[in-house]
């Protein structure tokens, strides 16, 4: 059995960036669903696969930029915002980069530091306490395998097997994500966000991705799928093409209503990420605030100075407050009549020039 000093659940853009930046002084395991270097096979995270403003901001805080084959066309600068409840249509300016998602995953892990040990295509099963840190059991390769550890950090996501170890009483509010692929077949690609409370509190989106066009929202667990296709009805009768579906993905996605649903972790245990709650209620974006987190606890990490629990929850204070300013902002994008008015008033709207005479 191997003993490391840290060992990270997950290779996320949480779990990837924080490998790439923890000190070579430390002993690093890092486990992960994917198969590096595999496109085909192995774990994929359902996404859309857009990288927002702040995550732009994020990566070039490190002065990172990305390589032309993580990047897909076409690159739109205008979301299509649908109210369905209250039928109405507007454009917004947004500057989102369009790439694949899985590429961009497998980049980012990728630049980690050949020091760091990583499992590929390994799945973690359990997670004790020891006397002198952690026992993680995890399956390789069809075999079941062991190692310990003196700090463990969960960056594996809504579904985290670090947080529903040690914090099962953290009920973070949660949805299906549910997203299909299609060839396709509109004249003019584009990107949307659609708000539909008869079928979800959340919202849904598409994107046009290499000739592929994405459908996917966030639903509430319970009848996710029927409360999906009824959406996907009431989209084609507005002009929405879907056709057969290439391929279905569907994953657990978070939405935190409070402070109360951040969890930094104690004790040793670190959460970082989505795992940590640290995913935007409004939009559902993710990657920049698991960037920073990965960044803060990296830091903490290093220095090895004081309570690092403790020093790991003062440093992301910027990113809770953030997300509760989010969520402060969600009435005026979930409520409909404030939504309405909102899109009625044409504030920041774009007006589409129709090239018909």
């Amino acid at each position: 059995m191997s003993h490391y000093d840290i060992a990270i659940i997950g290779l996320g853009p949480a779990g990837s960036t924080l490998a790439r930046l923890l000190s070579p002084k430390f002993r690093v395991a890092a486990l992960d669903k994917k198969i590096f270097g595999a496109e085909s096979s192995g774990f994929r995270k359902p996404c859309g696969g857009l990288i927002s403003g702040d995550a732009q901001k994020a990566l070039a805080s490190f002065d990172m930029t990305l390589p032309k084959d993580v990047l897909v066309d076409p690159q739109i600068f205008a979301v299509k915002t649908i109210d369905l409840k209250n039928k109405l249509i507007r454009h917004y300016q947004r500057f989102y980069i369009n790439l694949d998602r899985h590429k961009f995953d497998l980049w980012l892990e990728s630049i980690i530091p050949p020091a760091v040990e990583i499992h590929a295509g390994a799945v973690c099963v359990s997670i004790q306490k020891t006397s002198g840190g952690f026992r993680v059991t995890y399956i390789e390769n069809g075999e079941r395998r062991t190692l310990t550890t003196k700090y463990i950090i969960g960056a594996d996501g809504a579904n985290s097997i670090v947080r529903r170890t040690f914090y099962p009483q953290k009920k973070i509010r949660n949805y299906l994500s549910i997203q299909q692929w299609f060839p396709e077949t509109h004249p003019n690609p584009f990107y949307s966000c659609i708000f539909d409370p008869e079928n979800t509190d959340c919202c849904s989106w598409s994107i046009s991705k290499d000739q592929q066009f994405i459908f996917g929202g966030a639903f509430p667990v319970q009848g996710a799928r029927a409360r999906f296709e009824r959406q996907k009805k009431k989209l084609e009768r507005i002009g929405f093409r879907f056709g057969k579906p290439l391929k279905t993905e569907a994953c657990l996605v978070l939405r935190p209503s409070s402070f109360r649903d951040f969890c930094c972790g104690e004790s040793g245990v670190f959460l970082i990420g989505e795992a940590a709650g640290f995913i935007s209620p409004s939009s559902l974006e993710g990657i920049s605030s698991a960037i920073y987190s990965a960044r803060d606890l990296a830091t903490v990490l290093n220095s090895g100075r004081g309570s690092l629990n403790r020093r790991y929850f003062a440093k992301t204070r910027h990113i809770r407050v953030k997300l509760f300013l989010k969520i402060l902002k969600c009435p005026f994008m979930y409520q409909p009549f404030l939504r309405k008015l909102v899109m009625k008033s044409g504030i920041c709207a774009i007006k589409i020039n129709s090239l018909e005479n």
